[in-house]
């Protein structure tokens, strides 16, 4: 018993050392960035999601304080206007601990709630999205406001629509314990990064940004929109497909 519980930690261990490695290699090269409009959306997230869906909080915790201190490792040598932020653990490393710990809990409510009643609640936050987006189009073509809003604004639509129909033929009755526990892990991590930068920095992040310090909510709540929706979606389609192949293999 005692020589099972030290293969299972080792085992963990190694699980924590690779998707930790894996989530610096992405942070370290452009695999890690998917390039939505002006801003980058980030998928060094997606390992802590897997680890703690497999693996549990312990585990997917572990993932994102590595996550975090790479963050933070980040700031100090490739330095931009903004990094500032990041040398503060409670906004570069907490909210990277904190998706694994939220990926393990609602993922087990999740399977509890039932996959019925798990797709019906996506399907709310996708309307809710698909609204918040139809709104901002309407708002921009009625104020004749940046045309660049508009666009950024329409592909995001357009992605969370086909998300949409992609998930309802290929998830629905399956898996969509997990697709809700990665929605919950990728806003774990842009709501606890940008609210932290809002409340702690607002106005000089913003600033640093060439933007005006007033505006600092709104410009952070526009940052979270545009990276957020475009993090959910690659996060579910990865998340799901390499949780399937995982669990594949196992059985």
């Amino acid at each position: 018993m005692i020589r099972e519980d030290k293969v299972l930690n080792v085992r963990r261990m190694t699980i924590v050392g690779v998707l930790g490695g894996i989530s610096i290699v992405l942070g370290m090269t452009p695999l890690g960035f998917i390039p939505v409009g002006p801003t980058r959306a980030t998928i060094m997230h997606i390992p802590v999601i897997i680890g703690a869906i497999m693996e549990g909080p312990i585990v997917g915790g572990l993932i994102g304080l590595i996550f975090g201190l790479f963050s933070v490792f980040q700031a100090m040598t490739n330095p931009t206007p903004v990094s500032f932020v990041f040398l503060n653990p409670v906004i570069s490393i907490l909210p990277r601990v904190l998706i694994g710990i939220v990926t393990y809990y609602i993922y087990m409510l999740s399977k509890g709630l039932g996959e019925k009643k798990s797709f019906w609640i996506l399907n709310l936050i996708w309307g809710a999205i698909i609204f918040y987006l139809g709104y901002g189009i309407y708002t921009n073509i009625k104020g004749n406001l940046s045309i660049w809003d508009l666009i950024i604004n329409i592909v995001l639509m357009l992605l969370t629509l086909g998300i949409g129909i992609y998930g309802h033929k290929k998830f629905r009755n399956k898996a969509m314990d997990v697709v809700m526990a990665t929605a919950a892990g990728t806003l774990t991590n842009t709501i606890g990064v940008l609210s932290s930068i809002y409340f702690i920095y607002g106005e000089k992040f913003v600033g640093k940004l060439g933007q005006n310090p007033d505006m600092s909510r709104k410009i952070i709540f526009g940052i979270g929109i545009t990276n957020g929706i475009p993090e959910i979606i690659i996060g579910i389609i990865v998340v799901v497909n390499v949780i399937a192949a995982l669990k594949s293999r196992v059985k």
